[in-house]
């Protein structure tokens, strides 16, 4: 399940990566259909982004005791060192996420570094938050919940970008059980909606939420759907390709053709697309192509082993 996730977050990422910050309607004209390089980094194919590279320090941390320090010197060493790069260099990283990381360089405590105002609610914690999940699965919720909070913090803190990090791992962690798609999106319904009110959560931020929470958004049509860098576009936009397609393949296709921020949004997606079908139903050319894929099958391996009943 773990090499799932991993695998399914990096190639939606990588098929993303080519065309990152082109729209929805240039797109359409050349629709992106496989692996591609080059486009907008002038990148080999496969290759992912700063979504995959944050994931995979998040993941590295948790090979040990979970430690919130681990995870943010984990951060600082990507951005500032290469770490858990697809090809020795940084290339992509959010103005969030860069801002909370020379904060954390300064000393700034982990929990305390992510922007807590309105307009600091990009992707940024939602693109790599999943490896959380193999941490959090079997706790309580309300410990999920504070966990995540405590993650997503590191670089967002605003309580919309944790809402939406939960949203997303009490989403994947259905998927683990094999719990019907749409079923997980019916339960998600009562579910987070009660918890978030149980813990008193701003009822205007939880009305932020409410096309995932009170409507069915596989039944809109695209139009309706956004791929900015925003982290309510980016979480329903991973969900109504979930809801809207059958395949690995086709939920990430879907994905990076709605455009804008495409290597997020492929990513978010397929990691949720992986953990649904498998890692044998991502097209075996497609995890060919990533960079530093045998290192990825350790780092799964690894985090696998660390999680293992005893």
């Amino acid at each position: 399940m773990i090499k799932d996730a991993l695998f399914g977050l990096a190639t939606g990422d990588a098929l993303g990566v080519p065309v990152e910050f082109e729209s929805r309607e240039t797109i359409r004209q050349n629709p992106v259909t496989d692996m591609q390089g080059y486009g907008t980094y002038k990148l080999p194919p496969g290759t992912w982004s700063d979504d995959s590279s944050m994931a995979f320090c998040l993941a590295e941390a948790l090979t040990h005791r979970f430690d919130l320090n681990t995870i943010a010197e984990n951060f600082r060493k990507w951005l500032y060192e290469n770490y858990w790069t697809p090809y020795g260099n940084v290339f992509d990283v959010g103005i969030s996420t860069g801002r909370a990381i020379d904060k954390l360089s300064t000393g700034t405590r982990a929990e305390l570094a992510g922007g807590c105002e309105e307009d600091e609610n990009g992707n940024g914690s939602l693109m790599r938050i999943l490896p959380l999940l193999f941490y959090i699965k079997d706790k309580s919720i309300d410990e999920r919940y504070q966990i995540t909070k405590s993650v997503s913090s590191i670089t967002h803190r605003h309580i919309r970008s944790v809402i939406a990090c939960f949203y997303y791992l009490e989403f994947a962690r259905q998927l683990l059980s094999k719990t019907d798609k749409f079923l997980i999106y019916q339960n998600l319904k009562a579910s987070v909606s009660e918890y978030l009110n149980s813990i008193s959560v701003n009822p205007n931020e939880i009305a932020v939420f409410d096309r995932l929470l009170k409507g069915n958004i596989g039944d809109l049509p695209e139009a309706q759907i956004q791929s900015s860098g925003y982290v309510l576009d980016t979480l329903e936009a991973s969900i109504w390709c979930l809801l809207a397609t059958n395949a690995y393949k086709d939920a990430v296709l879907k994905a990076v053709n709605l455009g804008e921020d495409t290597d997020t949004t492929g990513a978010v997606t397929g990691g949720l697309a992986g953990l649904l079908y498998g890692y044998e139903e991502i097209p075996s050319k497609w995890v060919a192509q990533l960079a530093k894929r045998e290192a990825i099958a350790d780092l799964a391996k690894r985090l696998e082993a660390t999680f293992a009943p005893e």
